[in-house]
């Protein structure tokens, strides 16, 4: 396939704090002990996608993911890493990036995509409806601590949050309508060009956009020029093709048809037979008929684009690290139900103990945990749902549960870590307690302290 990939690899997003930080961007944060990013880089080499670009945020980024790559992909993959600005948003990323994109279609990915559905399929698909964009979505990821866990309340439980409000055609192959962010508020107010194009819409609000994009080179060239004030594909290019797509004022040569249609409501008195539609996929697309006008021939002033969703079966696994709820659910899917996407051989009893792991007498590592190597843990110990990374000393009479504990982690005897993330090279003095926290690298945690749901980072 002639696509090239970019990958939005990003910088330390804000919102990650303090788990991030200059030495560990957020594409370089640890799921199931490697770095989030290697989950996208690997999706992308299953389907023979090898030539990509990564754009990542900020000079000091650069480095660090440039030298992870070429030590972790060697031989596997044709990697160009690229910086930009920090908060350019997606667009401004592409929009700095723009001379690198020579292929007729480009595969946007972003760096914090966990999953394990094909990029090469939405691929396929862009190319079978030779379509401007076509958008990824998977049902929304349930979020939240695991039935099982010992923290009470009713507000405790897992659930689906709403992302975005969709409109489908009836055979879910186009996207009709998307209010994402702030206008999932607001009252739906939907074409009738559309609606009159395409009789029926169906509406979803149980669908995340997984934030892998196809796009035609150059429709998003052409945008990213036109439109300079956009700086999120997801809020601000994706709606505008969504919005234009039976008006289009790209590819009409610069020339730009009126924004707010002066356009004659020529549409409703043009409406489509919806067994046309449900017809099977060879037969043209609501576009294509409403491009030939009531008459059956195409007036010159009809410049349409399709804009197409790919539906991820409800089977698979997709969810994105960009918030820390995020990064604890993903650790402990990966690990738990998702585990098949590790790429880890588990144990008989369903966990992962690296072989140069060392265990005290009486320690016991659960299910659905994960051990990394070299690391030692003392006597009486007990981990649950959680997982430990590489070179960790721990204690005796230590207690982890529904844990992230990364890279050369120091824990006295008898601490408790329930529900929290710590960050690499942090000391816990003996008989801590951490309930539901964050823990920036290199932290302190003093003797016999006690915190809830707190973030700590060094000042």
């Amino acid at each position: 396939m002639d696509f090239q990939v970019v990958v939005l690899a990003g910088g330390s997003s804000k919102k990650l704090l303090p788990l991030v930080s200059k030495d560990v961007p957020k594409s370089l944060l640890p799921v199931a002990n490697r770095p989030v990013l290697s989950y996208v880089l690997e999706l992308l080499e299953q389907s023979n996608l090898k030539d990509l670009i990564v754009v990542v945020e900020g000079e000091d980024t650069d480095g660090l993911i440039e030298n992870w790559i070429s030590e972790a992909y060697v031989d596997r993959l044709h990697v160009q890493v690229a910086a930009v600005p920090e908060e350019v948003g997606t667009a401004g990323a592409l929009r700095a990036i723009t001379h690198h994109l020579t292929a007729s279609d480009i595969l946007v990915v972003s760096g914090d995509l966990v999953c394990d559905i094909s990029p090469g399929a939405v691929a396929a698909a862009h190319r079978r409806h030779d379509a401007v964009v076509t958008a990824m979505f998977c049902s929304v990821p349930v979020t939240g601590p695991p039935e099982s866990g010992s923290s009470g309340g009713k507000d405790k439980t897992k659930k689906p949050g709403c992302y975005n409000i969709v409109g489908l055609d009836l055979t879910e192959q186009f996207l009709l309508y998307i209010a994402a962010g702030m206008e999932v508020e607001k009252d739906i107010k939907v074409q009738k060009s559309i609606l009159s194009a395409v009789g029926k819409m169906e509406i979803r609000a149980d669908l995340m956009d997984a934030h892998l994009y196809a796009f035609k080179r150059s429709v998003l060239q052409e945008v990213l020029n036109q439109k300079q004030t956009f700086r999120s594909l997801k809020q601000d290019v994706l709606p505008y093709l969504v919005k234009t797509q039976l008006r289009s004022e790209i590819l009409l040569n610069g020339a730009q048809a009126e924004e707010n249609g002066n356009e004659k409501d020529a549409f409703s008195n043009n409406k489509v037979m919806l067994s046309q539609l449900l017809a099977n996929a060879s037969t043209p697309s609501f576009h294509e008929l409403y491009a030939l006008g009531p008459n059956g021939f195409a007036p010159a002033e009809r410049k349409i684009h399709k804009c197409c969703v790919y539906l991820a079966s409800k089977s698979k696994y997709c969810a994105r690290l960009n918030s820390i709820q995020a990064f604890s659910d993903i650790n402990r899917d990966v690990i738990g139900d998702a585990s098949h996407i590790s790429g880890c051989s588990f144990s008989v009893h369903n966990n992962v103990i690296h072989p140069s792991a060392v265990l005290g007498s009486k320690t016991t590592v659960g299910p659905q945990c994960m051990l990394g190597e070299g690391s030692q843990m003392g006597d009486k110990c007990s981990v649950k749902r959680s997982v430990i990374g590489r070179h960790c000393r721990i204690g005796s009479n230590v207690k982890v549960v529904n844990s992230v504990i990364m890279n050369h982690v120091t824990i006295g005897d008898g601490c408790s870590i329930q529900g929290s993330v710590i960050s690499s090279n942090v000391q816990l003095q003996e008989r801590a307690v951490l309930k539901d926290c964050q823990i920036g690298a290199g932290f302190v945690v003093t003797a016999g302290s006690e915190y809830k749901g707190e973030s700590l980072a060094r000042k």
